[in-house]
């Protein structure tokens, strides 16, 4: 398989399985990432954890040698599925962490764009190489690179293809945090555990708001929120969360 889905402790752990091509994504890989969604998705995990086989790189980017050989009317439906993929990540009630340990160019820091959280060992390296092929993003690059950093510091590295280091991403805001090296996976699960002890109605509807949010003004996005507080204190787990803290106790969440 070119990805491996393991569960450890409520978190979903998928990793992109072909180190011997860098991780390059290609139709295959996307096939059995869907694959991998489905199986998350229907686990009752709490989370997701995105990573690469190897030590060298999460994902080197597309596979240029499968792009080169595909029909030019096949891109567009290629392009489509794929940032169909992505954007199933960015919308999943399990919220993401994308663990770059190496190379993430092209395609691979897209699919860690489409995750929650990105983190970064020392030796990580990112860029959108794109037009040094005379290309340009297609997974999402140039939309959601702009939204995470800003329209200039995204134009600057769209448009030079530069790689970036760990210590300049966490600069500017395209990693949360660079963490020591060791295992990819405990690296994302130790990150999450702080979020993932929470209720997850109340987690994936804080996300929602976000990013219904994003997508408009400041006026209609509070009384979006004032909408969703008023859905979410109905739950089960709000009643329990506040009876929790007024007895001095731990709250007891069942997701509902």
């Amino acid at each position: 398989m070119t990805v491996v889905t393991e569960f450890r402790d409520q978190v979903a752990v998928i990793e992109l399985n072909r180190p011997q091509a860098l991780n390059a994504l290609n139709e295959q890989m996307l096939a059995d990432l869907r694959t991998a969604m489905d199986d998350a998705e229907a686990s009752g995990c709490r989370a997701m954890v995105f990573t690469g086989a190897g030590d060298k790189a999460l994902c080197a980017g597309a596979d240029i040698a499968q792009l080169q050989a595909r029909a030019p009317a096949t891109h567009r439906a290629n392009i489509g599925q794929a940032q169909a993929l992505f954007n199933r990540i960015q919308q999943s009630a399990l919220p993401s962490v994308a663990v770059i340990h190496g190379f993430a160019f092209g395609g691979g820091l897209e699919l860690a764009l489409a995750c929650t959280f990105r983190i970064a060992t020392a030796k990580a390296r990112m860029a959108l190489p794109e037009v040094k092929l005379g290309l340009i993003p297609g997974y999402g690059g140039t939309q959601r690179l702009p939204r995470l950093i800003g329209e200039a510091r995204a134009a600057e590295l769209v448009l030079s293809g530069r790689a970036i280091d760990a210590e300049e991403a966490l600069l500017i805001g395209l990693v949360n945090r660079i963490v020591d090296g060791g295992d990819p996976a405990d690296l994302g699960r130790a990150f999450l555990e702080p979020m993932i002890r929470h209720s997850k109605v109340a987690t994936s509807m804080a996300r929602e708001a976000m990013r219904r949010g994003l997508d408009g003004a400041l006026a209609p996005g509070l009384a979006m929120e004032a909408d969703m507080f008023a859905l979410c204190v109905q739950s089960h787990d709000a009643a329990e969360g506040m009876a929790a803290f007024l007895a001095k106790r731990p709250a007891a969440f069942t997701d509902n």
